[in-house]
């Protein structure tokens, strides 16, 4: 797995102030996706322990209320299995810090594949489906386009 960045306090994406990881990899190219530059696999750098340190330095924190997932695409075959085993951990590790997932999938795709479905074990909130410009609604709150949703998994 690939990442762009990591980012400490954020509070855009998700409730409370929160660490996001910008997972690298997306193969929908939404057209307007807020965050193009997490398309190409290539991007980035690839994860290893100094960046697990950072996002475990960071979740054991008082001030840290979980963990952002963001992409790209964090539930792309090329990423999920790493996902996977580091939301599992940290769910292990800080059960009281909450994890956020953005996903182009949608939460019915990822309920009825059955790899796919273990993720919801360990995230709390949910944010799915691709954006679509057209449906784009700056008034939502967590998600850019109407037809994706917010969805409290725990």
């Amino acid at each position: 797995m690939r990442y762009l960045d990591i980012k400490h306090c954020n509070m855009v994406n998700g409730d409370g102030l929160r660490t996001v990881i910008w997972i690298a990899g997306c193969d929908r190219k939404c057209p307007g996706c807020f965050s193009p530059h997490t398309h190409d696999f290539q991007a980035g750098v690839e994860f290893d322990d100094a960046a697990k340190a950072e996002l475990v330095k960071d979740l054991s924190e008082d001030w840290c209320a979980g963990i952002t997932w963001l992409g790209g695409e964090p539930l792309h075959p090329v990423n999920f299995p790493e996902v996977l085993a580091l939301a599992k951990e940290i769910r292990e590790r800080y059960p009281g810090k909450t994890q956020w997932l953005y996903t182009g999938y949608t939460y019915n795709e990822i309920i009825n594949n059955i790899v796919m479905s273990k993720i919801l074990n360990y995230i709390d909130v949910l944010c799915d489906g691709p954006f679509i410009q057209e449906l784009r609604d700056p008034n939502l709150k967590w998600v850019g386009s109407s037809n994706q949703n917010v969805i409290n998994i725990q």
